[in-house]
């Protein structure tokens, strides 16, 4: 009987140190499958925050001049980012040849102006003899108003070629500012082509004061010869030789006017400035990128350099919203069920702090595609879903690019 119930005993401490073991362990898969189980219940997709992306490209074919912002930079819209060239080096013979247009055209000025001198001159003689003479007072009208045209015709044409050597000058200086801080060149030259930009500016402004003058002596001449003019008494025949010069004078306005406006057009061509499309911050641009730059794959993105040729159309950089606006999900076949426009959905982060937000479905793919690889549940196999668009509520703070989970797919 002793023997029965030691027996019993021992089976029971058996029992105990191996069963309750084997228990445990049974309980805690259980769990585990049940916690997995409900995970998957509770969120049946992921998805990818995106916000949107503007690329900023010029309509022709260019060099980048200038980029104004850096990396990263929060910008507004309407601000400028890009200054690009748009001449071409074959352009740049078309320029030389507007130059050097606009040089004969001076020339031409010039001669008219020598040979309006001693036309005048002998207009004055005639005035001593005919002082009373109406023809000889209207002829010295004619020739004050003439003389103040050519005056400011010679100023404009001249102000007009030094500011294309200014410009010249001018990006010069830039380039030799640049090689100084590098230690390229002496500052003797760096000095030496800032003192000839500086002389240059200042013969601009005074011959630009000359012009205004000129301007208000042509509009006095004209209204002492309109004043003239209204006294009506018989009107005289017009010399010869004057009315010739005239009409040389107005070929010549003619012409400086249609120089300085191609000149203004190609200075305009040299720095075509690119603006922000929307307010945001700036980012790279990613080949083959659609509108989320934080879906694409690492290490591909492009900045692009000043002094790079870029092609019509080819993106310099891009524009990011600061917030994202959707989310991109991706549905498998298993999940199509009554997937529907308008169907109620629940948005979750995955990040601390916690949030939880209701929401509709605002789009569906029109088929299915390959799903980004940030959500492939193995990076090595492709996977594949049919996208659906998101909006994000309002109260749910994201960042562009960060998963969230979907329940109700």
């Amino acid at each position: 009987m002793a023997e029965t119930v030691a027996k019993k005993a021992m089976l029971r401490r058996f029992y105990l140190r191996h069963a309750v073991p084997v228990m445990v362990w049974l309980g805690a898969v259980a769990a585990v499958v049940w916690l997995f189980h409900g995970r998957l219940q509770r969120f049946e997709a992921v998805g990818i925050a995106r916000g949107q992306v503007r690329q900023v490209a010029a309509n022709c074919t260019g060099r980048i001049r200038e980029i104004t912002v850096p990396l990263y930079t929060s910008v507004k819209a309407g601000q400028p980012l890009v200054v690009v060239d748009t001449v071409t080096d074959d352009e740049c013979v078309d320029e030389a040849k507007i130059r050097t247009e606009l040089a004969t055209a001076v020339a031409e000025v010039e001669s008219l102006c020598a040979l309006l001198i001693p036309t005048q001159e002998q207009l004055r003689a005639e005035a001593a003899a005919f002082r009373n003479s109406r023809d000889d007072n209207w002829r010295r009208f004619e020739v004050d108003v003439d003389s103040a045209r050519l005056r400011i015709l010679e100023l404009q044409a001249t102000i007009a070629s030094d500011q294309v050597t200014l410009d010249d000058l001018a990006i010069q200086v830039k380039i030799n500012d640049k090689l100084l801080e590098e230690d390229a060149i002496v500052p003797y030259e760096a000095e030496r082509v800032k003192a000839q930009h500086d002389s240059l500016l200042r013969k601009i402004k005074e011959n630009e004061r000359l012009l205004e003058q000129e301007k208000v002596t042509l509009r006095q001449t004209e209204e002492r010869r309109d004043a003239f003019v209204a006294q009506k008494l018989p009107d005289q025949s017009e010399d010869a030789a004057l009315e010739s010069i005239r009409k040389q004078i107005g070929v010549q306005e003619a012409t400086v006017k249609g120089l300085l406006e191609q000149l203004s057009t190609w200075k305009a061509r040299r720095e075509v400035k690119l603006t922000s499309p929307i307010d945001g911050v700036v980012m790279p641009i990613h080949p083959g990128q659609k509108n989320d730059i934080m879906l694409q794959r690492p290490g591909e993105e492009v900045w692009r350099q000043q002094g790079e040729v870029v092609n019509a159309g080819d993106p310099i950089l891009a524009v990011a919203e600061p917030q994202p606006t959707e989310i991109v999900a991706y549905v498998t076949q298993e999940q199509l069920g009554d997937l529907k426009t308008g169907m109620p959905v629940e948005l979750a982060k995955t990040r601390i702090p916690a949030q939880v937000a209701p929401s509709t479905v605002a789009e569906i793919g029109p088929t299915v595609e390959l799903m980004p690889q940030r959500l492939w549940l193995n990076p090595a196999l492709p996977q594949w879903g049919l996208p659906v668009l998101i909006r994000i509520p309002a109260g749910l703070i994201l960042i562009p690019g960060e998963i969230v989970r979907i329940r109700g797919l």
